[in-house]
């Protein structure tokens, strides 16, 4: 020291003996912090109330009251029957604690210290007593109702995430999206997760992203860390936000143990960013898995189609072999060729009995018959004879002529016939070509489907966020619904 000037051991040396000289033995409660346990047993953390922050240490020599545990109530020299816990088993962050010992210098640092000597535990602190206030009044208005949250997407394709772009968690979550699901679009919108400007640009990410409309999903993360780091996620202002957000959102915001507002508030919860990355995406082994389940399904079904397509093709080709005009007319011809032989073969039988029978009939008139008698009967028979001769030739051309007519009914009919099951057959094909679903599609009109296959009918069907698939006259396209208007709707006119 020169002229009055201190150099800063020594004035570090003079402040610390005036504090230890000071403040020999103080309690101090307050709200542990920012709490860290290394390697070397000392205990490291700090105790804060709304206006102040204290540095504290607790030693591992000092610790040892601790490591046998409470017998007794420092504080009041109350004695207990049976040892309470270690302080060392409920140190944590956000525990309200009183400490005894006494105020420091620490010089490498420059700055005061409390040296910790006696730790007692009362109650929660002030941000947990917090928390669990607004956590009663967001569950009371509603936010944590499992029937007002929406299933995610499975497998999407476009994902936004809100993360610090810095942070540990974003690479944890990218790592296991480059190798989970069939390839997606993940849009980083970056957020502080921690400090005062924290909360305000959470909320600012998400009203963009629902702005936008792109995505499908919103992926909140962050890393762990004590009560305080994570408070920016127990504002009600990011609670609210999630609440009113149009597209699903899945939190994943510290550990597992780490429970956060907006957690509660999401559509679904996961427990590390890790996790919220395998939520979002199954494995590409399943994926596959899936793909080779789904080709041998659709090569058994197609093989069936075809079994049963041939089967009916087969059933068909006899049914028409049997109804068919040139097989009924075929049946027809066949009936005339018959009649017409049992025709002549009953003309040939009647000329033979009549011929007998004449032949019967002039052996007995020449036997009973005088001379004159006799030619008298032999003209007659002449005559007779003449008579039939001439007849016949008029019964069998009038027969013929009547096979004639029969065969000429026979060709009218089976045109007339077959012109009426053309006729028939030309109104089933205008009728099957009118209920073609795809023929509209021609016309310049859309077949909506679901995500699950359903055809979509009326608004009341979806909801924003959900996928929809449009199916035109030369394709399909994949869509998602923006947002749903049922008085449009009713109108019949869609608006671009």
């Amino acid at each position: 020291m020169q002229d009055g000037i201190l150099t800063v051991r020594a004035l570090t040396e003079q402040l610390r003996r005036s504090l230890e000289g000071r403040f020999p033995f103080v309690w101090v409660r307050g709200e542990v912090s920012n709490l860290s346990r290394p390697g070397s047993g000392h205990i490291y953390f700090s105790l804060k109330d709304q206006d102040a922050q204290l540095q504290c240490v607790w030693f591992r020599g000092q610790q040892r009251q601790a490591e046998q545990g409470r017998a007794f109530d420092p504080l009041t020299g109350e004695v207990f029957d049976t040892p309470r816990p270690s302080p060392l088993e409920l140190l944590r962050n956000g525990l309200d604690l009183l400490c005894a010992g006494r105020v420091s210098v620490y010089a490498p640092r420059g700055q005061y210290q409390l040296l910790v000597e006696l730790v007692q535990p009362t109650g929660q602190g002030l941000l947990a007593q917090a928390f669990e206030e607004r956590k009663r009044k967001l569950a009371e208005a509603g936010y944590f109702s499992q029937e007002r949250k929406r299933p995610l997407p499975w497998n999407p394709q476009r994902v936004a995430l809100i993360t610090s772009p810095s942070g540990a968690a974003i690479h944890d979550f990218l790592e296991l999206a480059r190798n989970r699901g069939c390839g997606a679009e993940i849009r980083l919108f970056p957020a502080s997760v921690q400090g005062e400007e924290a909360a305000p640009e959470i909320i600012r990410a998400l009203d963009e992203i629902n702005a936008r409309g792109w995505a499908q999903v919103i992926v909140l993360i962050r890393g762990g860390g004590s009560l305080e780091d994570l408070w920016a996620f127990n504002e009600e202002a990011v609670a609210e936000a999630v609440f009113c957000s149009r597209l699903p959102v899945l939190a994943g915001i510290g550990h597992e143990v780490d429970v956060t507002l907006a957690d509660l508030t999401a559509d679904l919860r996961a427990a590390t960013p890790s996790h919220a990355a395998q939520l979002l995406w199954p494995l590409r082994a399943e994926l596959r898995q899936r793909l080779d389940e789904a080709f041998a399904a659709l090569r058994r079904a197609a093989a069936g189609r075809l079994e049963r397509a041939e089967l009916l093709l087969r059933e068909r080709e006899n049914a028409l072999r049997w109804f068919s005009p040139a097989r009924h007319q075929a049946r027809l011809s066949e009936q005339v060729t018959r009649f017409s032989l049992a025709l002549q073969r009953a003309a040939r039988q009647w000329l033979a009995d009549k011929g007998r029978a004449r032949e019967r009939l002039e052996l007995a008139r020449r036997a009973a018959l005088t001379p004159e008698k006799l030619d008298v009967r032999q003209a007659r028979l002449v005559l007779l004879h003449a008579a039939l001769r001439a007849a016949l030739p008029h019964r069998l051309s009038d027969a013929e002529h009547a096979l004639a007519l029969a065969g000429n009914r026979l060709r009218t009919a089976s045109d007339a016939w077959l012109e009426n099951r053309s006729r028939r057959l030309e109104s089933l094909e205008s009728a099957l070509a009118a209920n073609d679903p795809s023929a509209p599609l021609h016309r310049g009109y859309a077949l909506v489907r679901t995500a699950q296959g359903g055809i979509l009918r009326s608004v009341g069907q979806t909801a924003p966020g959900r996928d929809i698939e449009v199916r035109l006259a030369d394709g399909r396209l994949a869509a998602v619904v923006r947002s749903v208007s049922p008085e449009e709707a009713q109108s019949g006119e869609e608006k671009e």
